[in-house]
């Protein structure tokens, strides 16, 4: 876990501008968690957008946009694809302006892509 707090915070930095129009959901210095307005009906539990959380072995950036909307994946480099565990998460274990900047554009389109959709 030593060093992932900087990856931490600069991940986060993706995320941080649309904590005013999405619901904070955690915000602590190991997970930071961001959901949409839209509840859903059956747990009443807000829609997840994405967020980032320390592991053990890694930094995980999660965006769930992308698993809704798969075609947000077609532009990344396949250097940011080898990051991604599972269908909404990238891991990172050292700081990448290069694919933190990637990752921003990301969210940014997920944000996008979820406005559009109705969800905030």
């Amino acid at each position: 876990m030593a060093g992932f707090e900087k990856v931490f915070e600069r991940l986060k930095t993706a995320y941080t501008p649309f904590q005013t129009r999405a619901h904070l959901i955690a915000d602590t210095s190991t997970q930071y968690l961001l959901g949409t307005h839209e509840v859903r009906a059956k747990d009443g539990y807000r829609t997840a957008f994405g967020g980032v959380e320390i592991k053990m072995r890694y930094v995980s950036a999660h965006l769930m946009p992308v698993y809704v909307h798969k075609d947000l994946l077609n532009d990344l480099s396949p250097d940011f694809l080898r990051r991604m565990h599972g269908k909404s998460c990238f891991n990172f274990v050292v700081e990448d302006d290069a694919l933190f900047a990637e990752l921003a554009a990301l969210v940014r389109r997920g944000f996008d892509r979820f406005k559009a959709d109705g969800r905030f």
